[in-house]
């Protein structure tokens, strides 16, 4: 139990060092440690959004870069059964085109060159659209390699994303609970799950955690905390 939440803790820190305890500290940005994320096609930077402490992620990749491509491999983090918590944001940058949605998410059991990883994100936009079939897609699963959302979208209609409210660019808790094959995802502290998968597409071993965004997105995470 110790070594358990020792664990927790050190992820939900990996960021953050600690400030002094004066008033005036306490108001200042906290330092990040970025050099814990290894960056694949997007840049971070150290930030207090919406008087918080956080790590923006932008979008940095090339036109036409799949889902496979932009995230954030926490360094030393190991992860195969158990639950991810952690707070995000997502919106489009101002030169993103109109159809993209401000996709942010988290990805787990990545493999060591990030080839291979589940993943549940949010499209922000979506969440408050007065277009239904959009709001039907405002929560996803994925799975790299072979499973992007085009192809479970035109193969399994509705079986791999769900409706859930959300803002863009406002804090959203996500909470993910991953046993073997099955994962089942929360938001915003529902007790019941905006989507679940029985059937992960990749094998269950462990691998990294990761902070991942899609095309057009400044994403922002927060307090990352994770339970083996």
């Amino acid at each position: 139990m110790k070594s358990e939440m020792a664990y927790a803790f050190a992820l939900a820190a990996f960021l953050v060092i600690s400030t002094k305890s004066t008033c005036q500290e306490q108001q200042r940005p906290a330092r990040f440690a970025l050099d814990k994320l290894e960056l694949h096609h997007i840049q971070a930077e150290a930030v207090t959004y919406l008087a918080r402490s956080a790590v923006r992620l932008t979008d940095a990749g090339a036109q036409g870069l799949d889902d496979s491509g932009r995230f954030a491999v926490v360094r030393g983090s190991s992860f195969q059964d158990g639950t991810i918590e952690v707070d995000l944001s997502g919106d489009t940058a101002p030169d993103a085109p109109p159809q993209l949605r401000g996709f942010v998410g988290i990805a787990f059991r990545v493999a060591m060159n990030g080839s291979q990883f589940e993943c549940f994100y949010l499209r922000p936009k979506n969440g408050r659209s007065e277009d239904q079939l959009q709001r039907n897609h405002s929560a996803q699963y994925i799975s790299i390699p072979g499973f992007g959302w085009q192809k479970l979208r035109s193969e399994t209609p509705g079986e791999y994303e769900s409706y859930v409210d959300l803002v863009p660019g406002q804090w959203t808790h996500m909470k993910i609970q991953v046993t073997g094959s099955r994962a089942r995802l929360y938001v915003n502290g529902a007790e019941q799950p905006t989507l679940i998968v029985n059937n992960l597409k990749q094998s269950s071993v462990k691998g990294a955690i990761a902070l991942w965004v899609g095309p057009g997105t400044i994403a922002h995470f927060s307090d990352l905390k994770v339970s083996p």
